[in-house]
């Protein structure tokens, strides 16, 4: 990447979501009208009614003072329709941002979010769920970003307007800031607008603004107005501006818009400001001479690196290398269970080194399984020494870099000695960085591991950009200026300081630290900077505190007590680090800590939550909802149609979905399997039965709309049946329609609506042509994904895809296709060899008293992206799951989509 993303603002559109329809059998038509008829009238008033509710404004608007960014984000939607409406409101914040104020405004009353301890808002959530209508607010999207989102119901004729605001420090990194902002409305807007104002007091030495949106005729609509210390961005298409023709109703504002920017370092001391009782000091020094590294590369080649990631591994390890400075010193060491080195000592990186090293990355194959922590431990052994023999340069720093996409499966496997090990050998002499490739891994054990050993953690998306995630990684810390960075202040003069000791600087990045005064009379004081580069450098200068006017002279530039705010927002982010990585006695302190500094100064962080109240309606009670921040382990828990999956089931997940495909995630290995069923269409099939609930999931196979000659018959699900007898209820699923039976109701639903439906003991909710989540008492979830096909396809048709979230709920004497392995199951996978595929890997499992020859490959699995699904890696088990299952598929054959037989 050219630049590192430090503030992501995302501008959400409100979106209308019109009621679905449905009809129950005591509303049924009379006379000839058929139930067709009576959807297709009462769908077409729902648009109307949709058309007459308007976004009449959305406006985003922030401050950034001294790198601490104040974001506020504001929509007026006005419902002019005869009826009630439902409106959503959606906006994407960075993940790194703490919400910190939320409101609705309806009808001249204001609903305000109130922050409380996450199990206090908890115990207020429960007591909600237990009288109807609750939701989660916040939920992962994408790499970066956070999804906030509530909906509220408008009566006729009325209007809502809704507010959120954010905050968060601006870091660093390649030289510059940045905030991005994503606009995608969707339609057109009479007042739309982005402002953005910057005071920077040491000045704006550059700023640019743009947008991957921005025509040549939206161009000039882009202000941009920077003097010293003081720039303003702004856009503000009109209605007829924003149209992507003269008579079109589409809308050109469709992307990210991005500010970038950095200030003026004239001082080798850095930056103090002192505001309110309160200082910061940014300490970024220009000019320093490069200071060579000593790296050492730890690669993963386990068997699970096979195919892509591996070959993009390789892509960008001949990156790295062309790279490398003259006067650094690398080697790479290889691992699965075994260990491999490159060199057994580090050498310089001159040409022909580097072209060496490069020929033996080309030539990586995966393998084996899974040994970290003596991967780790032979790279720190290493190190050691060529440092204690003199083969390393003076004044030089030492790191490793490990990438694996993994969790440990051979030798010490616990992520708790793993990291005890590793810290006790580094004794914080070296630098450690962690890669995470992909989701198979426990994020989490990385991430500590990094910042036991001084590090930081990165997680490195399966994605075809792959090669651009390693490498712009690397270029972050590949340029260290400074190491054992001290910032010293007088202990009688500041109090509460933030972290003041950093193991490296980065050409590039910033180094901020924050206090309290602890004298309010005291005007100035003495401070010292020391640090190790290829001299050792020592600064002193003078802190004084100036009048807050002749600082921020124009009030519209600043917000509120910023410089305290600052202060609180990085001792939390350091606070919740240290809960995580610090020793035992330090982590209760830090959480007690963290948890009183986000109470006080209302950030919704991992230790707190916001808790929203919508307004209570005549036939329902008082609806409560929660937003919490998600960790980056949370973040990546599979997310089911908006769903967040609680920790226990996260690795539990069985699904069936394509051709037909089941996929079994087994969490106690930590690994996938999946086998195909081959059958004629029309064939029903068991897939879970729990003879103890009275619980049935039936699925029947559909096939292609015409079969060539010679050509294989492809089938999918495109019918599910679910039945319940302790609720008595029944429900069909197809591609069409979605009809539920219960106490002798019939409830018809349509997948062409957003609509959540309750009925004794459960609750269906349906995400427009896309998901059905049924969830059931004390009871497992259910996720069925519709798939729509072009309707003029000449071969395919649409079909369904079926989930299993909570399986743990169900009674240990569940079975069924998928129900065999809810509550887990035990093989063994060895002996890798290569397969008849010449691209494909094969191996010996072991499960159930058999050896079965497995084939790693992958499936498509449609819970994050409905349309394209994403590749997991897994064991395939051939012949229709023959040994993996027990019996035979012909075993799980009935008669009728409600039948056990």
């Amino acid at each position: 990447m050219g630049c590192g993303t430090v503030l992501l603002l995302f501008v959400g559109i409100p979106t209308i979501v019109s009621p679905a329809f449905l009809v129950s059998q005591d509303i049924a038509p009379q006379g000839p009208e058929t139930e067709a008829r009576v959807i297709k009238k009462r769908s077409l008033q729902n648009v109307l009614d949709q058309n007459a509710v308007e976004v009449q404004s959305v406006t985003m608007n922030c401050k950034v003072a001294s790198r601490f960014a104040h974001n506020v984000m504001t929509s007026k939607v006005v419902n002019r329709a005869n009826t009630s409406q439902e409106v959503l409101f959606d906006i994407e914040l960075p993940k790194t941002a703490f919400i910190t104020n939320f409101s609705m405004e309806i009808e001249g009353k204001i609903y305000l979010g109130e922050v409380k301890e996450k199990e206090k808002a908890k115990e207020q959530f429960q007591k909600a769920v237990s009288s109807g209508q609750t939701a989660g607010l916040v939920r992962a999207s994408g790499r970066k970003m956070e999804k906030f989102s509530v909906s509220v119901n408008i009566a006729a004729h009325s209007d809502v307007t809704f507010m959120l605001t954010y905050e968060e420090l601006l870091q660093r990194q390649l030289g510059q800031y940045e905030l991005m902002i994503r606009v995608k409305p969707k339609q057109l807007l009479q007042n739309f607008e982005i402002v953005a104002d910057i005071y920077e007091p040491q000045g704006i030495a550059f700023l640019d603004a743009y947008g991957t949106f921005v025509t040549n005729e939206l161009l000039p609509l882009v202000e941009k107005t920077v003097t010293d210390t003081k720039a303003h961005v702004a856009f503000r298409p009109t209605v007829q501006q924003q149209r992507t023709c003269p008579t079109c109703d589409g809308t050109l504002i469709d992307g990210d818009f991005f500010i970038k920017y950095d200030v003026k370092r004239e001082n080798d001391i850095g930056n103090i400001q002192i505001v309110n009782g309160y200082f910061v000091h940014f300490f970024a020094p220009a000019d320093l001479p490069y200071v060579p590294k000593n790296i050492v590369f730890v690669i993963d080649i386990s068997g699970s690196m096979y195919g892509k990631k591996i070959a993009q591994t390789r892509e960008a390890l001949h990156t790295i290398l062309d790279d490398l400075h003259e006067d650094d010193h690398f080697t790479l060491i290889l691992f699965d269970d075994e260990i491999k080195y490159w060199e057994e000592s580090l050498v310089k990186a001159t040409e022909e080194n580097v072209t060496q090293a490069k020929d033996f990355v080309s030539k990586i194959i995966a393998r084996g399984m899974t040994d970290i922590n003596q991967a780790v431990l032979k790279a720190v052994d290493l190190l050691y020494r060529d440092t204690a023999e003199n083969k390393l340069p003076d004044n030089s720093v030492s790191m490793i870099i490990l990438l694996t996409d993994g969790d440990p499966t051979s030798g010490e496997t616990s992520s708790v000695a793993i990291q005890s090990n590793v810290r006790n050998a580094i004794q914080g002499n070296m630098t450690l960085f962690c890669l995470g490739f992909g989701f198979h891994l426990q994020y989490n054990f990385l991430d500590v591991m990094a910042q036991q050993n001084n590090g930081l953690a990165r997680r490195i998306y399966e994605d075809s950009d792959a090669v651009l995630q390693l490498t712009g990684f690397y270029s972050e810390v590949a340029s260290p200026l400074l190491s054992e960075v001290h910032l010293n202040y007088p202990h009688n003069a500041v109090d509460r300081l933030t972290q003041h000791h950093f193991k490296q600087l980065f050409n590039g990045s910033e180094i901020v630290v924050a206090g309290q005064i602890s004298d309010d009379d005291l005007q100035n004081f003495i401070f010292e900077v020391s640090a190790q580069g290829m001299n050792d450098i020592k600064f002193q200068g003078q802190a004084t505190a100036e009048d807050w006017n002749t600082i921020f002279p124009e009030k519209e530039y600043i917000f509120g007590d910023f410089t305290e705010r600052l202060w609180a927002y990085l001792s939390i982010q350091q606070l919740l680090a240290k809960r995580e990585s610090g020793k035992v006695e330090e982590k209760a302190n830090a959480t007690a800590e963290a948890l009183a500094l986000s109470l006080r100064y209302n950030f919704v962080t991992p230790l707190t939550s916001m808790v929203v109240t919508k307004p209570q309606k005549d036939e329902t009670p008082e609806d409560v909802m929660i937003a919490d921040k998600l960790t980056e382990d949370e973040r990546h828990r599979p997310n089911y149609a908006g769903i967040q999956i609680p920790q226990h089931a996260a690795h539990r997940v069985t699904s069936v979905d394509g051709d037909p495909h089941f996929i079994i995630q087994v969490a106690d290995l930590n690994d996938t399997l999946c086998f195909n069923i081959d059958d004629v269409p029309g064939t029903i099939f068991n897939l879970v039965k729990d003879p103890l609930s009275g619980l049935v999931v039936n699925g029947q196979t559909i096939g292609d709309k015409k079969v060539d000659l010679g050509s294989k018959v492809h089938t999918y699900f495109g019918r599910f049946g679910i039945a319940h007898q302790k609720l008595n209820l029944k429900v069909e699923v197809t591609t069409q329609s979605i009809i539920v039976y219960q106490d002798r109701r019939k409830t018809l639903l349509s997948w062409s609506d957003n609509r959540i439906f309750r009925g004794p003991g459960v609750e269906f909710e349906i995400t427009k042509e896309r998901s059905l989540t049924v969830t059931m008492r004390d009871s497992a979830k259910f996720v069925i994904i519709l798939h729509r096909v072009w309707k003029k396809h000449p071969y395919h048709r649409d079909y369904l895809g079926f989930y299993t979230l909570d399986s743990h709920l169900l009674s240990s004497k569940v079975h069924g296709l998928l129900g065999q392995f809810y509550h887990g199951l035990q093989f063994k996978v060895g002996e890798l060899h290569a397969g008849k595929d010449a691209d494909k890997l094969d191996a010996t499992m072991r499960v159930k008293g058999q050896q079965l020859t497995v084939t790693w490959g992958w499936q498509r699995d449609f819970r994050r992206n409905v349309k394209y699904g994403e590749d997991v890696p897994c064991w395939f088990v051939h012949s229709n799951g023959s040994g993996l299952i027990d019996g035979t598929h012909h075993d799980y054959v009935v008669s009728e989509i409600f039948k056990t037989s």
